[in-house]
């Protein structure tokens, strides 16, 4: 009998064991995600490979940007339609009213000449469904010729208001699915730029000022002429442009120099990198769409060889930064939060093309 004794189980055996090994699993599982997810925060990541992960995050977090850019002028032009259906609206009730009132008075006129029944003038006016009253076929058979123009008008105002208020409420779907956009693209912005902030605490001070000033020459945040050339831009005489409108451009990005980047940010006190060339277009009586993606497109496309000064200058594969072209292989740009607007190199980053607005 002892050979078939079930013998004690220790506190990891068995089932309690499995149990306990799963959890550690789920536990370990757990922790790496929340270390892949928090910017990749590999404790033997060097402060160069720190600062090229940064650039990498901030550039995710530029191009989500200008989606966030885009998904807003659209939702703007969706609040404008809106708003200017429900004013189209307001005024064909105001006349659908005015013709009701006018049935009201012929069918006054009728009741007091015809006798004490509701003639069917009195009834549509009277009626809270005049709609389907109007298309019942005793009112038709039974309006006169004196009321044919009236009953004409309030068809054509039923009718209008009820197209007005489908295409209010297409507009009002619009705007809602482009609210819904701009939320999605805000978080994701926000989760980059928090990402990017946990990289760079693991810097030095010295680090971090280095970075910051674009001292670090790691490709999307390399503005090695940083902070000098911020100090030292202000261009001696008049700005050098092939046309006057181009020069006003020029003139305006180099007073905006040393200004914050903050992202969805049209001036004047911040911007963002298409925010700020097209406010400085829009001193020039131009006036650019709001994104890279859109900006490319809205004048000649030259080649790099041809720039001049008032330029729009893009970069990466996605068209995700532009700068306005300054001369000298340089450009004023926003380059990223924590950088102010400044002189750069249009080497600095990876070339996507150019364009010419006027």
């Amino acid at each position: 009998m002892a050979a078939h004794r079930r013998q004690r189980q220790g506190p990891l055996s068995g089932s309690a064991a499995g149990r306990t090994a799963v959890t550690l699993v789920l536990a370990g599982a757990a922790t790496a995600t929340v270390l892949e997810g928090a910017g990749h925060a590999d404790p033997r990541l060097t402060p160069t490979q720190v600062r090229a992960r940064v650039d990498r995050l901030y550039q995710e977090a530029e191009e989500a940007t200008e989606r966030y850019n885009g998904a807003k002028e659209k939702a703007e032009e969706a609040r404008v339609s809106l708003d200017t259906l429900r004013d189209e609206a307001a005024r064909r009730t105001e006349r659908l009213n005015a013709a009701r009132n006018g049935l009201g008075s012929i069918a006054t006129a009728q009741y007091r000449d015809g006798g004490l029944g509701l003639g069917p003038v009195l009834q549509l006016a009277l009626s809270a469904d005049p709609d389907r009253y109007l298309d019942s076929a005793a009112f038709a058979r039974l309006a006169g010729d004196r009321q044919a123009d009236a009953v004409a008008a309030v068809r054509h105002e039923l009718a209008e208001i009820a197209q007005v208020r489908a295409e209010s409420g297409g507009h009002l779907r619009e705007l809602e699915a482009r609210r819904a956009e701009l939320s999605r693209h805000k978080s994701a912005i926000r989760g980059k730029l928090a990402a990017a902030e946990k990289l760079l605490a693991r810097l030095t001070a010295a680090e971090r000022a280095a970075y910051a000033r674009g001292d670090s020459g790691a490709g999307a945040a390399g503005d090695r002429t940083g902070d000098r050339a911020t100090r030292d831009a202000a261009p001696r005489g008049p700005v050098r442009a092939p046309n006057a409108r181009a020069a006003q451009a020029v003139s305006y990005a180099y007073g905006a120099l040393g200004k914050p980047y903050v992202w969805g940010a049209t001036g004047p006190s911040a911007y963002d990198c298409s925010g700020l060339t097209q406010a400085a277009w829009r001193s020039a009586g131009v006036f650019l769409p709001r994104t890279t993606y859109t900006q490319i497109n809205a004048g000649q496309r030259i080649p790099r060889s041809a720039l001049a000064p008032g330029d729009l200058v893009f970069f990466y594969s996605g068209i995700s930064h532009v700068g306005l072209y300054i001369g000298g292989g340089r450009m004023i740009h926003a380059p990223r939060p924590g950088a102010p607007v400044r002189i750069a190199p249009i080497d600095d980053m990876p070339w996507a093309g150019a364009t010419r607005v006027a």
